[in-house]
């Protein structure tokens, strides 16, 4: 399917040639994936989904199956797959994480993790204040006819948060997700994350909990965690919207109680472009592509017009994916999702970015502010050559929260507007009805709902 330039013994990854290649055909294979319906599980979850439902079913139908015994049985339900899922049997008790549990991770902390926790706290909060939707005013006022029509805002009441703890504890997440939340005002943060060393028993993410004042934090992780923040249960009052990333099952489960409750997205394995000129430095590229291939599934893909940086790219993921303790698992995302994109020239590259609507975009070109005006889509931008996407992931102050699969067409990275709820407020007095009763009779009649203007009639008949 692809031609290799140069390739080296250590790393097989695919080059797309858009001379030769079907460039676009063979982006959307590796953007379809990559995506929910991509099914993307290991080895090890297919075989544990046939251990516990006595055959192989989809990520999809597990999803549904446990959501449903969720929503029917209760906490009984969560505490069930917990204990088979992620090998915990906990209580009702022990399921929460305690007040005493929290102080005790603050108080064994590093100051300088706790100093950085604040910092970062404070980075966040800048933006997302100032991003923050204020209230509108329109007065229409004439000759005694007065119309008052208000924007309202006011923060949803409660949130759930979803934190991953797999394979590497998230402080980054509960700082991008429960930071943004706080902002809007939200008085209510429940926090899941499952029940493992890197989770829900973590002295760092505890830590970080209780820095930032999130208190209510239970271990458990999956559809089931999402089914319980979304539906309640017994110890768990249900919430008004589900945020945070997670792996397919949870992606899934929130599409699946979306309508019960808001979400933020349907998020999938992580992805970044880099879109490269002859400025770039080889190294920094590979870098940034290795960083989000270490996910593992993450998508990592180079696309530049400069052929020289194929090949120089490649030799420098050869050797920096030797040097790194997840290099073996780097290099299977690389191999499985990456490419390196040869384009005809810096329009084609910007097209092909486009297409693939990235989470994250790294431009390392010699004028990126030149290149960012013919990009449309991407969740989070990173311009030039010293602002590697690790910023975005770790301090800067937008959140980490961002679309995936192609879905920056039309998505948005979550931010503290996401945790506010509009509401249109609408003021006539007497006059000003009079003026706009014949416009009202006219529509309902057109639209043959005669109560409609019935109801202005009787006022104006008073």
């Amino acid at each position: 399917m692809f031609e290799c330039m140069n390739d080296t013994p250590h790393l097989s990854i695919a080059t797309i040639d858009c001379r030769r290649d079907d460039a676009e055909g063979l982006l959307q294979s590796l953007r379809e994936k990559l995506s929910p319906r991509g099914d993307v599980v290991s080895d090890a979850g297919r075989q544990k989904t046939i251990a516990l439902f006595g055959e192989p079913l989809s990520p999809q139908q597990v999803v549904e199956r446990i959501c449903g015994d969720v929503a029917r049985d209760g906490l009984a339900a969560v505490l069930d797959y917990t204990r088979q899922l992620d090998g915990k049997d906990l209580t009702a008790e022990s399921m929460r994480v305690s007040d005493a549990e929290l102080r005790a991770a603050h108080q064994q902390a590093d100051a300088s993790y706790l100093e950085t926790i604040r910092r970062i706290r404070d980075n966040i909060s800048e933006f997302q204040k100032k991003i923050l939707l204020e209230d509108s005013v329109v007065l229409r006022e004439d000759d005694g006819a007065r119309v008052e029509l208000r924007q309202r805002h006011l923060p949803i009441k409660r949130a759930g948060i979803c934190i991953p703890g797999g394979a590497a504890a998230y402080p980054s997440t509960l700082l991008m997700t429960a930071v943004p939340a706080q902002t809007a005002g939200v008085a209510e943060l429940a926090v899941v994350v499952p029940p493992t060393e890197y989770g829900g028993y973590n002295v760092d993410l505890l830590a970080a909990c209780q820095e930032l004042g999130v208190t209510e934090i239970y271990r458990i992780g999956g559809a089931q965690a999402v089914a319980a923040l979304a539906y309640g249960v017994e110890g768990i009052q249900r919430v008004d919207k589900i945020v945070g990333p997670g792996n397919l099952f949870v992606a899934l489960a929130k599409r699946h109680v979306f309508g019960e409750v808001d979400i933020d997205s349907i998020a999938g394995p992580s992805e970044v472009i880099v879109l490269a000129d002859d400025s770039a430095n080889p190294a920094y590229v590979a870098s940034d592509l290795i960083s989000q291939a270490e996910h593992s599934p993450g998508a990592s893909v180079l696309i530049t017009s400069h052929e020289p940086l194929i090949a120089a790219v490649r030799e420098q993921l050869a050797a920096q994916l030797s040097r790194l303790p997840r290099g073996d698992l780097a290099q299977a995302s690389l191999e499985e999702y990456g490419a390196l994109i040869l384009a005809r020239d810096t329009a084609e590259a910007a097209r092909l970015t486009d297409l693939l609507a990235p989470e994250h975009l790294h431009i390392s070109t010699a004028n990126p502010d030149e290149t960012l005006a013919q990009i449309q889509n991407a969740g989070a931008i990173f311009l030039g050559h010293d602002t590697p996407v690790a910023l975005g992931d770790y301090v800067a102050g937008p959140s980490h929260v961002l679309p995936t699969g192609g879905t920056a067409r039309f998505a948005n990275g979550l931010c503290a507007n996401d945790f506010i709820k509009r509401s249109s407020v609408i003021s006539y007095n007497g006059p000003a009805l009079c003026r706009a009763a014949d416009d009202v009779r006219l529509m309902a009649g057109k639209e043959g709902l005669t109560a409609h203007s019935a109801s202005v009639d009787v006022r104006l008949g008073e």
